[in-house]
């Protein structure tokens, strides 16, 4: 009979205080979350802007073709080289033709075009200073007559990079500091209603670390349980935006899905058993007769 009872008055683990304490919770992760997904999203959109950004190395005519091929092979194990294709004199003109719609050569008597390589690349080396460095190589290879990029695209594209990332960045930390406000203030005022329980628990001896186990326990799994139910929809968002635009699928990709998703639980979890320790401390460091004035 007296275990019958102790079973009825036991609390649940699931109540209304757990539920409403871990939607608030849910939220602001989403929030967050969408947060650390721009600033990663920027992040590859830079990087494949970068990399699709090409230039041309002309050609000099009476370079043979076994030399064209070994210095080809050559670019494509290096280090700055994300991809190389060799543009003959007929391919460049063929293509030059469809553009314009007539043929050049028919005025000069000739083919004026030379032939190229055609290299994109690798991000890192995406900037004035690492192109410049790679166009002085260039200069000094014999056969090499020129090498064509676009500086002002080149100079735009990382300016606006930059400004987009600084923007993202302090936006993610003011927001990081709104969510860590939003969730201090749902668990202290979910700890609030046991402030007498608290004290009670004091007055008979308890341990400090006693009172707060059961009170960092349960704001640890509402973090837990929040940080996967916003995960799930943060997963939902992308895979409804990839679904929508194909494309998106080199930027948003399933390993960014992932960081985005273990942040978010750790955040949760880090988060509220933080607010939570810093609540209950609160309360324990009161006398009886503050605890009727907070």
């Amino acid at each position: 009979m007296a275990r019958t009872r102790r079973r009825q008055h036991k609390r649940p683990v699931v109540d209304m205080q757990f539920l409403t304490s871990g939607i608030s919770t849910t939220l602001v992760l989403v929030l967050l979350g969408l947060v650390l997904f721009f600033v990663l999203t920027a992040r590859n959109l830079s990087v494949y802007v970068r990399e699709n950004i090409s230039f041309s190395v002309l050609l000099s005519d009476d370079m043979r073709q076994a030399d064209v091929d070994r210095l080809r092979k050559q670019l494509e194990h290096a280090d700055f080289v994300r991809s190389v294709e060799y543009v003959s004199k007929e391919q460049a003109l063929r293509e030059q033709t469809e553009a314009l719609g007539t043929d050049p050569s028919e005025f000069s008597g000739e083919n004026p075009y030379s032939a190229s390589l055609e290299i994109r690349l690798r991000s890192q080396y995406a900037n004035m200073d690492s192109i410049a460095r790679i166009e002085q190589q260039f200069n000094a290879t014999k056969g090499i007559e020129e090498v064509l990029y676009r500086k002002d695209l080149i100079d735009a594209v990382n300016e606006n990079i930059r400004k987009i990332t600084l923007f993202l960045l302090g936006l993610a930390v003011v927001l990081a500091l709104v969510s860590f406000a939003l969730i201090n203030n749902t668990v202290k005022l979910a700890i609030y209603s046991h402030r007498f329980l608290i004290h009670t628990m004091t007055l008979v001896g308890a341990s400090w670390s006693f009172i707060r186990r059961p009170f960092l326990r349960r704001h640890v799994w509402i973090g837990v349980l929040s940080g996967l139910v916003a995960a799930a929809l943060l997963w939902a968002a992308a895979y409804w935006l990839v679904k929508a635009e194909p494309g998106l699928i080199s930027v948003i990709t399933s390993r960014m899905m992932v960081v985005v998703s273990v942040s978010v639980v750790v955040a949760g979890v880090l988060i509220t058993w933080l607010c939570a320790l810093l609540s209950v401390n609160r309360f324990l460091r009161m006398r009886a007769s503050e605890l009727h004035y907070v």
